[in-house]
């Protein structure tokens, strides 16, 4: 889409350069007052546009115009768009609310350290609208000899003006809350946070009485010193040094035309800008040449008066009739060439009043200012605004250093001031503004919760992901890992089932591809009740139905044990009437007490009748194998059996052997009936763990990795439909992994329930566009191509853990999921080299860590 600016200038208008610094008098939640004037703040949420379709991008950009025509239309505006370095030591005080079991004091530095090596920034963006005048307070004020210099009134708003400025805030704050920016009043300690830290000095910000902030407490924010110089000002610290070098950068000149996606996006791009630093020969040795490219962070503010339409279609056609004068006149002249210029121009303002009498468009004043600011040395600033002057250059767009009026810049960018440059403005139609997609970038995730990788798109930030708070949110609990094999995904659902482990949860993972022992294996390292469980004779009983469903009692488990036996016995024997035997023994042990599958099978073998004995014969020797063992064998005692307990629980049940849902049960071979009943101990047990009472109020999560193994089979559909319907209910979250999203979306049970979705590199178009329709993608060029490279580095080597996550409110980004230490990569090896040694390491690590 074009975005047509019409850029024009207004030389020497509106503006004030020797009007004195503003004079804050009090600061409340969404109130700035100072002695002139009061504003309303309001925090601005980010949208969601990397990966947006171009009809959303079109809607939301016609729902902000209309946001500048119709609610800011008059009123004086300040934009600002901040940075702050992501403190990573405030995760730590979250953990104390959000885990509870195992040593998660460990797990939470483990996490600290990697946000502090990685140094994201966060964005905010704040947006001022000046409310009302205070002419006759600033009167009053004048007359008691304020201080000069930006500072403190000597005199406090009263409480009955403040009511009346809170009351017009909110009245403005509603209106733009329905805005695609979400607007919400900016806290007091975010105001407080926005004047104080110009003076970059970490002096804890003071606290509010009664929600204000005033009198000695404001004057604080304010104690710094600023030394203005010909090209960047010096901001002095507490100890007398320069703590900072900032300079402000003017915008004097647009294209005409400018494109978005693309240069028309000239806000939302800060976030793009890198620069390489200076550094001596000796400080390069052995640094990683991409640890060199560092982001400038440059910082945006921008007053800005949107036109009532009608001043605005009259300046509009004032300028159309003195171009149409100029053609006429020009006309009249010998050359009778009156330029492609007038006529370009008239014909442009013809249209643009056109437009404006249809549609949400009319003009805004704006003044563009960009803060760049360096805390190291004069040298960086300058190489930090070189490369902002390249950045934008490359778009067509004109930036300058403001020479010999810094100082007037530099106070024009603070809250509470006013314009003081005006002829470095422009005057465009609103669609200008609304299109720099101030607060467009990458958003997605949780808004708390585990922190487990960050976004890869164009703004920076961390992605939190929850896989345990939907039926907190009373939403769904459903999430699914999909892509290739050896991209991450399995990696990423062992680290959210880490996550649910210190959130106090229970996991119970059903590995049919036996490389989940790493997640076992670094949740012993770090404290976590962990258990790996395996098929085979040592852990034979592990899966009895009498054991894992004693809890629900002997009815459920008299219902259960004779199907599941009825399923393993040879088709031969069921043929000859096998199940009522086994149902007769089935009772009987249950009426002796202290059941077991094994006791069904030894009363089987010593019965009278013949079918019965053959059938119990039958069941022994299948007991034996590794597959039968498990769910009908005899206990060897050197493993404990499945308890519903906070932990983590892994069933590795490799070579499973499941037949398609097709494939009628008289062709069953031995291995698929085996199969099938050990799968109905673990489905039987997950469905009723899910549902018991007394567990209601314990965090679960069925977790199922190569979740395509159940999706071909009935019971397995029916039993991952059931679980992500009820899962809300029951406080049960559904974690699956799987290469075939195509199956998966077959299961529209499951599909409804998803609540996040982690899309990995996939290279079919099939699955491309299976994928496409869970991520809720187009399903067209541009998304394979985007699934197709998401796994991949720019030199075309695997990017593990790199994925497009959709979340709870459907939005889309790119993101990398973090695993935040060398060591717990090693112990959540999923390849066949991982040993038995890595759970000794992994242990000695987290020591360490504690």
């Amino acid at each position: 889409m074009k975005i047509t600016q019409r850029i024009g200038t207004f030389l020497g208008v509106g503006g004030d350069r020797s009007a004195a610094p503003p004079q804050y008098v009090a600061l409340a939640d969404g109130l700035v007052v100072t002695d002139g004037h009061a504003e309303a703040w309001y925090v601005l949420a980010s949208s969601n546009t990397d990966l947006m379709s171009t009809v959303a991008r079109d809607g939301e950009l016609d729902q902000a115009d209309a946001a500048f025509s119709r609610t800011l239309a008059g009123y004086d505006c300040h934009l600002r768009v901040m940075w702050s370095p992501l403190h990573a030591e405030d995760y730590a005080a979250e953990a104390e609310d959000m885990f509870t079991s195992g040593n998660w004091r460990a797990w939470t530095d483990l996490r600290v350290q990697r946000l502090d090596q990685i140094g994201l920034d966060s964005r905010h963006l704040l947006l001022g609208v000046r409310i009302t005048e205070r002419t006759g307070q600033a009167a009053k004020i004048s007359r008691r000899g304020v201080q000069e210099g930006l500072g403190i009134a000597s005199s406090a708003v009263g409480s009955k003006e403040l009511a009346k400025l809170d009351a017009t805030m909110r009245r403005l704050g509603r209106r733009l809350e329905s805005s695609p920016w979400k607007a919400q009043p900016a806290s007091v300690e975010m105001l407080a946070w926005m004047i104080s830290r110009e003076q970059h000095r970490a002096a804890p910000l003071p606290a509010a009485n009664a929600g204000i902030i005033s009198g000695a407490k404001l004057a604080s924010l304010t104690r710094g010193r600023i030394l203005p110089f010909p090209d960047h000002l010096r901001v002095v610290g507490a100890s007398g040094d320069v703590a900072a070098w900032v300079s402000v950068l003017s915008m004097p000149g647009f294209p005409a035309v400018m494109e978005s996606p693309g240069s028309g996006e000239w806000l939302r791009v800060l976030s793009e800008i890198n620069y390489v630093p200076d550094l001596d020969e000796d400080e390069l040795d052995g640094l990683d040449a991409s640890s060199l490219i560092l982001p400038v962070s440059p910082e945006a503010s921008v007053r800005f008066k949107v036109l009532p339409k009608r001043e605005a279609i009259k300046k509009v056609d004032d300028v159309r009739k003195v171009a149409k004068e100029q053609r006429r006149s020009a006309a009249k002249q010998s050359a009778e060439d009156p330029g492609l210029d007038i006529e370009t121009t008239e014909g442009a303002m013809a249209e643009l009043k056109f437009s404006m009498g249809r549609e949400d468009v009319t003009l805004v004043e704006d003044h563009p200012r960009l803060v760049v600011t360096s805390t190291k040395s004069l040298d960086d600033l300058r190489a930090r605004v070189d490369a902002v002057v390249a950045h934008y250059g490359g778009f067509g767009i004109e930036v300058t250093v403001g020479e010999e009026e810094q100082r007037e810049l530099w106070l024009e960018t603070q809250p509470g001031d006013q314009l003081r440059v005006p002829d470095l403005g422009h005057t465009r139609d609103v669609t200008g503004l609304s299109g720099s997609w101030f607060w467009g970038g990458a958003r997605v995730g949780d808004d708390s919760g585990p922190i487990v990788g960050y976004l890869t798109g164009s703004t920076p930030g961390v992605f939190r992901n929850d896989v345990t708070a939907g039926s907190d949110r009373g939403d769904a609990t459903t999430t699914a890992y999909i892509g290739r094999s050896g991209r991450g995904k399995t990696t990423a659902m062992m680290l959210s089932m880490l996550d649910a482990g210190f959130r106090g949860g229970y996991c119970l993972a059903l590995d049919f591809k036996g490389d989940l022992g790493g997640v076992v294996t670094a949740a012993k390292a770090y404290g976590l009740n962990a258990h790996l469980v395996e098929t085979g004779p040592k852990f034979a009983g592990f899966a009895d139905l009498f054991k894992l469903l004693a809890k629900e009692g002997a009815e459920v488990a008299q219902v259960e044990v004779p199907a599941q036996l009825s399923i393993a016995v040879p088709p031969h024997l069921r043929a000859r009437g096998a199940e009522t035997p086994i149902t007769r023994a089935t009772n009987e042990v249950i009426a002796k007490g202290d059941p077991a599958t094994w006791k069904v099978i030894e009363y089987l073998r010593q019965d009278e009748d013949e079918l019965a004995r053959e059938t119990g014969e039958a069941l022994y020797e299948l007991s034996r194998n590794a597959i039968g063992a498990p769910f009908m064998g005899r206990p060897t005692g050197e493993t404990e059996p499945l308890t519903p307990s906070a932990g983590i629980w892994v069933v590795q049940m490799p070579g499973l052997s499941l037949p398609g849902a097709e494939s009628p049960r008289e062709e069953w071979n031995p291995l698929q009936r085996l199969s099938v009943a050990l799968m109905h101990s673990m489905l039987a047990y997950g469905v009723t763990t899910a549902g018991r009472r007394d567990l209601r109020g314990l965090r679960k999560a069925v977790c199922v990795p190569e979740v395509h193994v159940l999706t071909a089979t009935r019971q397995g559909a029916s039993f991952l439909s059931y679980i992500a319907r009820v899962g809300r209910a029951l406080a049960t979250s559904l974690l699956l992994d799987t290469q075939d999203p195509e199956s998966l979306v077959q299961l529209v049970g499951v599909v409804e329930q998803l609540t996040t979705v982690a899309g990995f590199q996939l290279t079919t178009k099939d699955q491309q566009d299976a994928l496409a329709e869970l991520l809720g993608l187009p399903k067209n060029d541009h998304t394979r191509a985007l699934i197709q490279s998401v796994g991949l580095l720019p030199d075309g080597e695997i990017r593990h853990g790199h994925c497009i996550i959709r979340d709870r409110r459907f939005s889309c980004a790119t993101v990398q999921w973090d695993v935040p230490s060398l060591e717990l990569l090693k112990l959540l090896d999923t390849s066949p080299k991982a040993t038995a040694q890595d759970s000794a390491d992994g242990i000695d690590m987290a020591k360490g860590a504690a």
